[in-house]
């Protein structure tokens, strides 16, 4: 019975908008995560048709104190799923019920002239061809390995390499055990979309982590150079932090934040794993990270994925074996707080919950622009709304007039920036139909100059702290970064 009563208060949460349906999840103390996140995952997909199962049955009706969302997860596991996993009064009442329902189900096949349950999915179907043309991505962790090694290994386990991608209708017709080297990052390979890693030796030893591809642009871009100083500034569960780290192989110093203490520990079980090293965690709200502190004086690069609405992550309803385990609780952006459509799937985050998490998006964003030896940052969400990436990043430019600009982000790709202002294009965006990846958005900005004056929008304690310090980096990064962008175009 637990599982559904901690599917049920998912589910709840869910619709009081509390959080994500990951963060939910992972908090919810629950021992079996995937199992729980695979219940969940397909009550939602299911979550028209129960309701309409729930009505016509009058289950609610008839079982008062039974609440709504553990009846949908019962109704779920007792007629689409693998059969009820309980006992006691629950299994009684499901089935005292269980002919009601079933009876409901098939006038339902017969209205809509279907024979199995997935067809009255219908209205879905192409969401979930764009969900299963989604890859497996597979990130090797060069902390530990490299590509050429971890390619062997799995040419041992008798997977078929095909060479490096030419093209996303290469990768989409991935079948079988068949896998290939992805064409923009260069230590991504790709598989077909159900292949399951989870237990997969070089996953459990940390040598590779499973990771979408759009996930791992933002650290990819940022690209700071060994020895650098990094900000990661809302970080659990830790797979961009533990890209930075493999990126900077492990020399200079990343300084890593989140307010939970569950993501936190999370995360320090996946970066311990991932063998990282010159990693400071702290469970502390980033807004509350004082840049005058003497610690943060040679930062020079953030990377900020802070809490969004999760939009561009949806299809992981659909497709949730491929991200659910230990090592990859799913990708932070919106862990903390991330708002989700609820069970109704055709439900959208509200005007005033998008105006809400875009407000707190420019806060965190202007605070991050306020250290004073910041050179380069990537802002990137995991959400579709122009609210909370495009009118953001131009209302964070304006607020700091020429002291940043827009970098144009990854020239070859091809989704780029809704025109929502002039140069928005720079921006690059992510999806299933274009990139074969999860919605995602990035910006990639740079200090034009050092000695630029703190917009008059920020607080007090933000302006003191904007003027770029003595003996920082801040001047000589510009240099060293040349030919990195060069390397990233």
């Amino acid at each position: 019975m637990a599982l559904y009563s901690a599917a049920a208060a998912v589910l709840a949460g869910l619709e009081r908008g509390e959080g994500g349906l990951k963060s939910l999840v992972y908090n919810s103390g629950f021992p079996h995560i995937r199992q729980l996140y695979a219940l969940v995952s397909e009550t939602l997909r299911y979550a028209s048709v129960l309701e309409k199962l729930l009505d016509g049955a009058a289950l609610l009706q008839a079982e008062k104190k039974l609440a709504p969302q553990l009846a949908k997860v019962l109704v779920y596991d007792l007629l689409f799923g693998k059969g009820l996993k309980c006992g006691g009064r629950w299994k009684a009442l499901a089935r005292r019920h269980r002919a009601r329902l079933e009876a409901e189900l098939a006038r339902m096949k017969v209205r809509h002239k279907v024979s199995c349950n997935e067809d009255l999915l219908a209205p879905e179907k192409a969401v979930s061809a764009a969900a299963s043309q989604v890859p497996r991505y597979v990130r090797v962790n060069t902390l530990k390995t490299c590509v050429d090694d971890a390619i062997d290994f799995f040419k041992r386990q008798g997977y078929a390499y095909l060479g490096k991608a030419a093209s996303v209708e290469e990768l989409k017709a991935l079948s079988g055990k068949k896998f290939m080297l992805d064409l923009h990052l260069p230590e991504l390979l790709v598989f077909p979309s159900q292949t399951d890693f989870h237990d997969n030796l070089l996953y459990t030893s940390g040598h590779i982590i499973l990771q979408d591809k759009a996930s791992c642009l933002p650290a990819f871009l940022l690209g700071p150079v060994a020895g650098s100083h990094v900000i990661d500034a809302c970080a659990a569960p830790g797979n961009k932090t533990s890209h930075l780290a493999a990126i900077l192989k492990n020399k200079g110093q990343i300084f890593a934040f989140d307010v939970d203490p569950k993501r936190i520990a999370t995360m320090n079980t996946l970066l311990t794993r991932a063998g990282v090293t010159g990693c400071q965690l702290a469970q502390q709200d980033f807004l509350t990270v004082d840049p005058k502190d003497p610690k943060y004086s040679r930062v020079t690069h953030i990377l900020l994925d802070p809490s969004c609405s999760g939009s561009g992550m949806r299809l992981q309803l659909l497709t949730w074996s491929q991200d659910v385990g230990v090592q990859t609780p799913g990708d932070r952006s919106c862990l903390a707080g991330m708002v989700t459509r609820g069970p109704r799937e055709d439900a959208a985050p509200s005007t005033e919950r998008l105006q809400a998490l875009a407000g707190f998006q420019r806060r965190v964003l202007n605070h991050a622009l306020s250290f004073p030896a910041l050179w380069r940052l990537v802002y990137s969400t995991c959400s579709l709304h122009q609210e909370e990436n495009e009118d953001v990043v131009q209302a964070v430019l304006q607020d700091w007039g020429s002291a940043f600009r827009l970098v144009t982000a990854f020239p070859s790709w091809p989704c780029r920036g809704l025109a929502a202002f002039s140069g928005a294009e720079s921006c690059l965006r992510a999806s299933p139909a274009e990139t074969l990846t999860h919605g995602f958005f990035v910006a990639v900005l740079e200090r034009c100059k050092e000695g630029a004056a703190a917009p008059s929008s920020l607080p007090a304690a933000a302006k003191r702290n904007s003027q770029p310090g003595e003996g920082t980096e801040s001047g000589a990064a510009p240099k060293k970064r040349k030919k990195k962008k060069q390397r990233v175009k």
